[in-house]
């Protein structure tokens, strides 16, 4: 049976269709043919003489490959997730965390896919449902986080969070999110949260521009059940998964966001620490003054 890779790309990069095309082109001479979405393959038509085929939840894919930025490689991971799927991310972005290469170093992609040279991280992904009079009425997987955010730029939200069945607080804020570790160099850094290590196993709680003295990011275990309810009256908000999934809620409405069953799986071609990732994606100065290099 011919061996097939999912392939994902970038909607507006010219990049992202040159580099697949090359990839194609060159698994091709391995035996291996691409799949690629039906939008996809419109755009890559003519620029490639690699064996294509259309993608759908039926094909047999070993790997997802995906030319873009973080945005592109999570929607390929939504897609990837119910399938049980590794995915590859070649960066098109601008920090890319979840992407393995660089456009100067994918020459040896297509060599590595083919003799499956790649070992598997697995992260932590979030299962959130929406729940109208005790009834579910939405659910989704979140790979880097889980936003409820306010609707009205002048109104504030009530909301009173839980933790495994026990209040914790009401906040009266813009928001909050629920992360996984992957999301914690999300939105969860931009909104004042800690960094976490993607190999911890935790949830984080970051509520965003609270009214309170208590209003700090928590870190909480990865069997947590955090719940979320909007009061009974007033503004109500809307949920965001990984920024690109979006549901409408009511007043009384609550969101319930748990660790899911699977786990994402990030194909990696080395063992780069996170902490080596970490220095270069953020360019932190690890050299001093006295070191005769500068600070970078």
């Amino acid at each position: 049976m011919t061996r097939t890779v999912a392939v994902f790309l970038h909607p507006e990069k010219e990049e992202a269709i040159v580099g697949a095309a090359s990839f194609i082109d060159a698994i091709a001479a391995f035996g291996m043919q691409a799949a690629l979405r039906g939008v996809d393959m419109v755009r890559i038509s003519g620029r490639t003489s690699g064996p294509i085929l259309e993608l759908d939840e039926a094909t047999d894919i070993e790997i997802v490959v995906v030319f873009g930025g973080d945005g592109t490689i999570l929607r390929a991971a939504a897609w990837a997730l119910p399938l049980d799927v590794p995915v590859l991310g070649v960066n098109l972005g601008h920090v890319g965390f979840l992407a393995e290469l660089e456009p100067s170093d994918i020459s040896a992609l297509p060599q590595t896919v083919a003799e499956r040279d790649y070992h598997v991280e697995e992260r932590l992904v979030l299962d959130m449902v929406i729940l109208r009079d005790g009834q579910e009425r939405a659910r989704a997987h979140a790979i880097n986080e889980v936003s409820l955010e306010k609707l009205a730029r002048e109104r504030m939200l009530n909301l009173l969070v839980s933790v495994d069945g026990r209040p914790l607080s009401r906040w009266s804020c813009d928001g909050v999110l629920v992360s996984t570790p992957t999301g914690s160099t999300a939105y969860g850094f931009s909104a004042g949260g800690p960094v976490i290590w993607p190999d911890v196993q935790a949830m984080l709680i970051v509520p965003l521009a609270a009214h309170a003295l208590f209003n700090r990011p928590l870190v909480l275990s990865p069997t947590s059940v955090v719940r979320i309810e909007q009061a009974a009256a007033g503004p109500s908000g809307v949920i965001w998964c990984d920024g690109n999934q979006q549901f409408a809620l009511e007043p009384g409405d609550e969101v319930r966001v748990t660790s899911a069953a699977q786990r994402l799986q990030i194909a990696r071609l080395s063992e780069q620490p996170f902490t080596t990732r970490l220095v270069k994606k953020f360019a932190l100065p690890v050299h001093g003054w006295g070191s005769g290099r500068g600070a970078h």
